[in-house]
């Protein structure tokens, strides 16, 4: 697939939010993961739509999954991709992020791809380096590729996500994915529900337009889809739940308890998931119900989708600065 392949002018530079992107953007994008996850199914996964365009994968927070989706998207869009070694790096020898950036920037990536502990170091990185910038997570902030993965997932099941019902559980006051979920699927018109102990919701979450529940088997009511949240246990100072097995029997997820909820209801989790905490066994691997594993395969092609756009958008905007010249 070359890039004349399509047409569309992708407004955006940079990934940092959901809120950047309006309706047509995300119905574009799910429009080329479509057919980036038909051509990955097949044996000639190859495409040369980033030849000559270096990814900057910049992870200062180990995550196996992202960091490897991101790294298999770049290369099979034919990019030269790079896997920072911020462990090994002066980041850990105590150089700022700002001369960190200004460093890489110095190299002459093209797109970076940024996983930081901190709340906007993505934008940051942003504006500070003028590079092109996908947020690979950022503090407790936005998660935004794993937002449109999820809601890709699921409108690959349903054609369209808005009027569906659609819980999110558990550890909601840590999870920047849960916060990227409510923000674009606000925007595609689903109706949210979230339910958590009190310890595990924000404090302001009765301003993020969801229904909120305590009690799990009046929140999976007519539910068409339920997503259960990894407990952070990394950013948790304190009793924030008993324990994990009185967890699992208040909120945890089992086939019994989605009997209540639509008949043909899919169960989600972002990963890493901690089994017997947040979602039985039988039930995270039932393939009836289970979508986890189509998760995971459709975070490769809404990266290759994302990542194809904007690199579209940076040689659109040189050829401009070329034509000014």
């Amino acid at each position: 697939m070359t890039r004349a392949a399509f047409s569309y002018d992708f407004p955006h530079r940079h990934l940092i939010s959901v809120a950047d992107l309006n309706p047509v953007d995300i119905r574009i994008i799910f429009e080329r993961a479509a057919r980036w996850l038909a051509v990955n199914r097949t044996p000639d996964k190859s495409s040369d739509v980033l030849k000559g365009l270096t990814v900057l994968n910049l992870f200062f927070e180990a995550s196996t999954r992202t960091q490897g989706s991101f790294e298999m998207a770049g290369k099979r869009l034919g990019a030269d991709v790079v896997n920072f070694a911020v462990a090994h790096s002066s980041a850990s020898k105590g150089e700022s992020l700002s001369d960190t950036a200004r460093t890489l920037a110095a190299m002459r990536p093209d797109i970076m791809v940024v996983r930081h502990s901190a709340t906007g170091a993505p934008r940051f990185l942003a504006e500070r380096t003028g590079l092109a910038v996908v947020n690979a997570g950022d503090g407790m902030h936005e998660h935004p590729t794993q937002a449109l993965l999820d809601s890709f997932t699921l409108a690959q099941h349903w054609g369209e996500v808005g009027g569906k019902r659609i819980l999110i559980v558990g550890d909601i006051l840590h999870s920047r994915v849960a916060r990227s979920n409510i923000g674009l699927l606000n925007i595609l018109g689903a109706e949210i529900r979230l339910c958590a102990p009190p310890t595990l919701l924000p404090s302001d979450v009765d301003q993020w337009g969801c229904d909120v529940f305590h009690d799990l088997d009046e929140a999976l009511q007519d539910c068409d889809a339920v997503m259960a949240l990894r407990q952070q246990k990394e950013r948790m100072s304190g009793g924030f739940v008993p324990s994990a097995r009185e967890f699992f029997h208040l909120f945890g997820l089992t086939h019994e308890r989605l009997e209540v909820c639509a008949p043909d209801v899919l169960v989600m989790h972002p990963g890493p998931m901690n089994r017997g905490t947040e979602i039985h066994t039988k039930l995270a691997d039932d393939p009836e119900k289970s979508v986890i594993l189509e998760q995971v395969e459709s975070g490769v092609a809404v990266r290759m989708a994302v990542l194809e756009l904007i690199g579209e958008t940076i040689r659109r905007d040189f050829d401009s600065r070329e034509a000014g010249q």
